[in-house]
């Protein structure tokens, strides 16, 4: 192994984790980076599988066992995510989070770009853009110009944000919903699948449609 390689770990063995690991695989044909150590996740019966060629290493509490590691929490779901990173700072104190993000992105030099934010395949990402930590941003995203992508976001397959827009903390944007220019999204959202907004959506609630519009409040 490269002796400059850091070891990464990935929390979560789902579709979110696996395509993580395989991120990793692709910033490495170009670039030697990272040394997948394997994954970390609470499930008992994932305990001692080897998943895609990578070993379980434990629940979340065996991160203590691997300090000088670096982490990436590949859960779509937002409000899950954002739990298991609270957990972590708490076990691991300054535990140092990866962003890593899929050679076939385009993106320009003027974003920027918090810790443990993955980017998928294909995704465009274009310029004077702001995007937080702990983001996930799946293949076939557009994120047009201006855009505030606030953390723990997460944005499924083929979803369009366009210019000017503001995506609230720890929201979810399902697949191949679209946003038009100069809109907000409020904290803790999920948007329908398909939907369309154009025009601001408050916070804590369920939207679906075209036009998207609130179907459920919660807590």
């Amino acid at each position: 192994m490269d002796n400059s390689m850091r070891d990464l770990i990935i929390i979560g063995i789902g579709g979110c984790g696996r395509e993580a690991a395989w991120i990793a695989e692709k910033i490495n044909k170009n670039s030697p980076t990272w040394n997948v150590l394997g994954f970390v996740d609470d499930d008992p019966a994932a305990q001692n599988m080897v998943i895609n060629g990578y070993p379980v290493l434990g629940t979340l509490e065996s991160i203590t066992s691997y300090p000088d590691a670096w982490y990436i929490c590949a859960i779509g779901a937002s409000r899950t995510k954002e739990k298991v990173v609270r957990r972590m700072k708490t076990m691991l104190p300054g535990v140092h989070f990866a962003t890593i993000i899929d050679p076939s992105v385009e993106i320009s030099e003027y974003v920027s770009i918090g810790e443990g934010t993955i980017v998928s395949a294909h995704a465009v990402i274009t310029v004077n853009i702001t995007i937080g930590s702990h983001v996930l941003v799946e293949p076939d995203c557009t994120i047009g110009h201006d855009a505030v992508i606030h953390d723990f976001v997460t944005l499924y397959p083929s979803v369009n944000v366009s210019g000017s827009t503001e995506i609230g903390y720890c929201t979810e944007l399902g697949v191949g919903m679209q946003i038009i220019q100069g809109k907000r999204i409020g904290d803790y959202c999920i948007i329908g699948a398909g939907a369309v907004v154009i025009r601001d959506i408050p916070s804590k609630c369920t939207a679906v449609g075209s036009p998207a519009k609130p179907i459920k409040f919660f807590d």
